[in-house]
């Protein structure tokens, strides 16, 4: 069984590669944008769902399962996006410093014949940070590809993430456990 990434993560190829399985990705461009009132956390289902109707079902064959997945982080009921600059990074870290937040990461798989979505959340706390420790970590790690301006695995979250509640993949942007469980039971066990 193959895997078709929907995804130009490079932490989700990552992640999807070391369950063992052949992993391509494929590139599929959609708009992120949200025009219905969603509850915060239907939106990254909704939008991983999206990415994968977007793919055409003529090219996944009988042995692919398209993955498709996004990653969205809630703070007060406000979903974070992507920061679009430096400003916008600064602004997100300094909302999060010394508070709670969730992640939720929407997955959506699709073979040829069946479809299976979910979403996996996990709270995430950080410390109180300095403005120099929130200037630093964006001005050298630029994380303006990441939901809520920051990777766990990097820098920022080795010094300012006191805890967390649930799959520490998931705020990496893949919930790998739940991922490979219903791979298993719901397309490799046939």
């Amino acid at each position: 069984m193959k895997l078709l990434l929907a995804s130009k993560s490079p932490r989700r190829r990552q992640l999807l590669a070391e369950t063992g399985l052949p992993v391509e990705c494929v590139s599929i461009d959609v708009d992120e944008h949200i025009d219905s009132p969603l509850p915060p956390a239907d939106v990254a289902e909704h939008l991983a769902r999206r990415k994968a109707a977007a793919f055409p079902q003529d090219k996944i064959g009988d042995d692919c399962i398209l993955v498709a997945a996004d990653t969205t982080v809630v703070l007060d009921g406000h979903v974070m996006g992507k920061p679009a600059n430096r400003d916008e990074a600064l602004a997100m870290l300094h909302s999060l410093a010394g508070r709670q937040h969730t992640v939720y990461t929407g997955v959506c798989l699709r073979s040829h014949n069946d479809e299976v979505s979910f979403t996996e959340s996990t709270e995430v706390h950080f410390r109180q940070l300095t403005d120099e420790e929130i200037a630093h970590y964006v001005d050298t790690y630029k994380p303006y590809d990441k939901a809520g301006a920051y990777g766990i695995q990097e820098w920022i979250g080795m010094v300012g993430i006191e805890r967390i509640e649930g799959c520490y993949y998931n705020v990496m942007g893949l919930p790998v456990a739940r991922l490979y469980e219903t791979l298993c039971s719901r397309f490799l066990s046939r």
